[in-house]
């Protein structure tokens, strides 16, 4: 059974049909990429999954589960947490308090206090800053902060939606290394990335979409192969 299905769903913002009829798996243990250009409907699925859009059609399974009938933060408690793309951070709180938020739906005290000690040996400088304004943060460090607090919800399932956007390369490579180190520790990501090359590199399967289609689906290694791929994405002739 996969840990996350989406099987024909179609989802609308009013008139536009933003995702027709897609259908996807994500199994435990992987590091799946959805990319696609701006418009084509990535944000979009992961809104869906979610919960934050429900699907006019087609139905989004969590380890079998319909997720339908669940607002957005049952749909937490059940195991999943977004970054959302721009990182969304509480700017007027503090980095420690940042995280706090992202725990509160639990209760397990001494289960919250490890994982604050994971996501501080992921991001030291985040440990560092633990007492600063979230705001007065570097881009990056923002970036750092909006996954800590994600994972402070402790997900089977991380959804990532460009995490590299607005980062300086040197930056992209190391959140893209901590997105490997987190897979590694036990937690199955879904990633959406613009930056198609390194999302294909840490990947090992990902899915192409345009226009609200998934028209291409492979091993991440055979997809940096394909020619369309490289042309529409990875800039090459």
């Amino acid at each position: 059974m996969a840990m996350l299905e989406l099987e024909n769903v179609h989802a609308y913002y009013g008139h536009i049909h933003a995702l027709q009829g897609i259908s996807m798996t994500v199994e435990e243990g992987e590091i799946v990429t959805l990319i696609g250009s701006n418009g084509a409907g990535k944000t979009t699925t992961l809104r869906t999954i979610t919960g934050l859009l429900k699907p006019r059609k087609g139905t989004v399974r969590l380890e079998g589960e319909d997720l339908a009938p669940y607002p957005a933060h049952k749909i937490v408690a059940r195991g999943v947490s977004m970054v959302p793309e721009g990182r969304g951070i509480f700017a007027k709180l503090t980095v420690a308090e940042n995280l706090d938020m992202g725990a509160y739906l639990r209760t397990d005290r001494e289960g919250i206090k490890k994982d604050l000690e994971r996501v501080f040996a992921l991001f030291p400088r985040l440990k560092e800053r633990r007492n600063q304004v979230a705001g007065t943060l570097s881009g990056g460090e923002q970036q750092m902060l909006a996954t800590a607090r994600a994972l402070m919800a402790k997900p089977r399932l991380l959804l990532l939606d460009e995490p590299s956007m607005g980062l300086a390369p040197v930056l992209v490579e190391a959140i893209f290394d901590t997105i490997v180190e987190i897979n590694q520790q036990g937690t199955t990501v879904l990633l959406v990335e613009q930056n198609a090359l390194m999302a294909l590199s840490i990947a090992h399967r990902g899915y192409v979409l345009q226009t609200g289609q998934i028209v291409l689906t492979d091993k991440a290694s055979a997809l940096k192969e394909n020619e369309m791929v490289q042309k529409a994405y990875l800039g090459m002739e």
